[in-house]
């Protein structure tokens, strides 16, 4: 337990590295570019096993970042309004460098970027769907790692040999009082994430029709995020006293995935 306080009390910090007094580089802004990076590089690889030519898939990267973004940075910012937003100056609502996004805001500002960028390019939605889906959850992977360095998103205290501290100052560690620890959730969805990505890769190459891997995403994701939530520690409140706000768009999510399973079209049965 001593070495694990001390790991995090050392190497969890906010900031990356600083360009003097102007320019500050945070750990969560460079997690999740390396997150856009990797994601988009894997699914440009799918990509040509797929069909399709590497800068179609390259050319979405500018769309899907975008939309992540704005829709990540919206979210967080209507969920937070009067918490965080409402007597801070209008420029905070654009720090997004510093924390504050939500990935479900994120996947749907991404899902819109992508249907738009399939109609234009005249290109098939599932298919593209499909080849992005493992790269969600890779880039997601890094995007909770910088959860972690960012001292956001933490879990529920616990006595648990694994469970983590966080710097002075942080919420569970007011200053002048002893660190409380918590859960490591941001390391479950990590590794979750990234057991996902496997996953998925696997079946992309054994799918059967257009959009499955996308939408066995949907569930799988929907359910993985509902565990994790069951350990969240940062809510300040529960809807009917149970469920946190991820957890009851999740449900959304899964009813989607189902649907989207069954009501998808197959490739027509040899006779």
């Amino acid at each position: 337990m001593r070495c694990l306080e001390q790991f995090h009390i050392t190497a969890v910090h906010k900031i990356a590295f600083t360009f003097g007094p102007a320019l500050t580089i945070y750990w969560y802004g460079v997690m999740v570019a390396l997150g856009f990076l990797a994601g988009l590089w894997t699914a440009g690889r799918r990509g040509l096993r797929g069909g399709f030519a590497a800068e179609q898939i390259v050319d979405l990267g500018p769309w899907l970042i975008v939309g992540t973004i704005l829709g990540a940075r919206a979210l967080y910012v209507l969920s937070y309004w009067h918490e965080e937003f409402a007597a801070a100056p209008l420029a905070d609502v654009f720090k997004v460098w510093r924390g504050g996004l939500v990935f479900y805001g994120g996947l749907i500002g991404a899902s819109l970027a992508c249907i738009l960028y399939t109609r234009i390019k005249h290109l098939p939605l599932w298919k593209v769907a499909d080849i992005l889906a493992p790269s969600i959850a890779l880039g997601h992977f890094f995007g909770r790692i910088g959860c972690l360095l960012n001292g956001c998103c933490y879990g529920r205290a616990c006595s648990l040999p694994w469970a983590i501290t966080f710097p002075e100052g942080h919420e569970t560690h007011p200053k002048g009082s002893p660190a409380t620890p918590v859960h490591p959730t941001e390391i479950y969805e990590a590794l979750l994430n990234l057991a996902l990505y496997a996953a998925l890769a696997w079946l992309y190459r054994r799918r059967k029709f257009d959009g499955q891997v996308f939408g066995v995403y949907l569930i799988s994701y929907a359910l993985l995020r509902s565990f994790v939530e069951m350990f969240r520690g940062d809510y300040p409140q529960y809807y009917g006293g149970w469920a946190t706000p991820a957890q009851l768009v999740s449900g959304g999510v899964l009813i989607v995935g189902v649907v989207l399973l069954t009501v998808l079209p197959r490739p027509s049965q040899p006779r």
